[in-house]
């Protein structure tokens, strides 16, 4: 076994994907051209493979497609955008927001081919009837979402993580049980040719890497 050799190799493929990851962009306009449901389905099976508190997997991902239930997701939204943009924003969230020139209106959420509904299970009911606490859920399904969308990523897919708040709305347009609860909207797909994401700058590495 050549170390050295292994060494250089690692050191090439953690640079290649360096170098992937961080042309990751976050996509607000899409086509309507929709990427094979198979392809998103093996996505997220690589999400439903991460670890998980106790190997609970207590994750649910709900693959939308229809233009109906999109445009109920999108109206119901944008009720809720409404009221914070109006109602529930500071002025310093407001001008954080300005670069990312977002506002009540989200057209992507008819646009895109896919919304991947994403439900935290916080428990769940034996064949008994026993209600099974899940332990750390939220971080579980969080891994989890970091998986899929760096397989999305990697495929050549783009993706936006939306998360209204409350998303509450979601349970009843999906029909998902009390003990789900909305974690995020990951809309998916190709990005038009003409969209440009706003230019923002990233952290370098001594800002958020120590090394002891």
């Amino acid at each position: 076994m050549n170390m050295k050799k292994i060494k250089q190799e690692l050191m090439r493929k953690s640079a290649e994907m360096l170098k992937t990851m961080r042309q990751r962009r976050s996509v607000r306009s899409y086509k309507s051209i929709a990427p094979p449901i198979e392809v998103i389905e093996n996505c997220i099976n690589i999400a439903a493979s991460a670890p998980s508190g106790a190997n609970n997997q207590p994750w649910t991902f709900i693959l939308v497609k229809d233009k109906n239930i999109k445009s109920l997701i999108r109206k119901e939204s944008e009720k809720i955008e409404k009221e914070f943009y109006e109602k529930r924003i500071t002025d310093e969230w407001r001008n954080q927001l300005s670069v990312l020139n977002t506002g009540i209106s989200k057209p992507f959420l008819e646009e895109a081919p896919y919304l991947i509904c994403i439900f935290v299970q916080r428990y769940h009911i034996d064949k008994n009837g026993n209600i099974i606490k899940h332990y750390f859920p939220f971080e579980s399904v969080g891994i989890a979402t970091g998986f899929l969308i760096s397989a999305l990523h990697n495929l050549g897919i783009s993706c936006l993580t939306y998360t209204p708040s409350p998303m509450v709305f979601l349970n009843k347009i999906l029909g998902r049980p009390k003990n789900e609860t909305p974690f995020m909207i990951l809309v998916a797909g190709y990005p038009k040719d003409d969209y440009k994401p706003p230019e923002l700058a990233k952290k370098e590495s001594k800002d958020y890497l120590i090394i002891k």
